[in-house]
């Protein structure tokens, strides 16, 4: 069961070709639209969410196959059917205005939507996160990649979304937390689409995922509208090479970087993170 006084949002719903596609939608005002990533889901913004709602309209989707969301064992879990979730979810709610907020696989999902429709966004928030190609990735990700082995540990054995609740932070998280972040990975289908995001990632161009993923790096720079950059240094994932990277894109963003936070930030950083979020947006 959510425990309500650290997720109080009403559950809304979106069919989407037969499936529930759920998102918060709090609050009213200009839109902040927050997309998270792997294996996370909308409980991950859930502090910025009870920040910023009294102020604006604050929309946060599960992707499909995460959190509240669907998640059907037939189901493409591609970038292309994400992004193609989050513009479906923005021309539905007709948001305008939209401060956009990324982090980890949100990051290309929400990048994609950003580059395709850049009219819509005002400014981003980019933590922890990437939204173009590269050729490696940390070793402990890569076995989780794996043909056939990589999905079972996965899946079977939760070996990503279980250690995630570790691995990503600085500061030990409470049981409780823990337990909610866990919630709705909690048996072999549940975990599907946390194996297919890793699936996913596209290490070459014969994978299908490629061409999308440099569609939208090729097109990030043309997003000329303010950006906060707020990093954790202490993430083992997406490490100081991708916030350099980051910064060689958008050498005019504003940026805070936290040197003891993971990949987790929020949970490391949050008053931080709401205090430098307040201020830009």
């Amino acid at each position: 069961m959510l425990d309500k006084n650290l997720y109080p949002f009403k559950s809304n719903f979106l069919d989407i070709n037969g499936q529930n596609y759920h998102y918060v939608n709090e609050g009213a005002g200009d839109p902040i639209l927050m997309v998270h990533g792997n294996p996370t889901w909308s409980f991950y913004y859930r502090e910025l969410i009870k920040e910023f709602c009294p102020t604006h309209q604050v929309i946060v989707p599960d992707h499909m196959g995460c959190g509240l969301s669907s998640k059907p064992q037939d189901y493409e879990y591609t970038l292309e059917n994400h992004i193609q979730n989050l513009e479906t979810l923005v021309k539905f709610l007709d948001l305008k205005n939209i401060t956009l907020v990324v982090h980890d696989w949100g990051g290309a999902i929400g990048f994609g939507l950003a580059t395709r429709y850049p009219e819509l966004i005002k400014k981003v928030v980019i933590l922890n996160t990437a939204a173009f190609n590269l050729p490696k990735i940390p070793f402990r990700i890569s076995l989780c990649k794996l043909p056939v082995v990589g999905p079972f540990i996965v899946r079977a054995f939760n070996a990503f979304a279980w250690p995630a609740t570790f691995m990503t932070t600085t500061k030990k998280l409470d049981k409780t937390i823990k337990k909610h972040y866990l919630m709705p990975y909690d048996n072999y289908n549940n975990r599907i689409a946390v194996a297919n995001f890793v699936k996913d990632i596209p290490l070459n161009d014969k994978h299908p995922t490629f061409k999308t993923l440099d569609d939208i790096e090729s097109r990030l720079k043309d997003l000329n509208i303010p950006k906060l950059i707020i990093w954790g240094g202490a993430d083992f994932c997406f490490n100081d090479h991708f916030f350099s990277k980051w910064r060689e894109i958008y050498p005019d963003a504003d940026f805070r970087y936290f040197k003891d936070a993971g990949h987790y930030v929020i949970e490391d950083k949050k008053d931080e993170v709401i205090m430098n979020m307040r201020e830009f947006i």
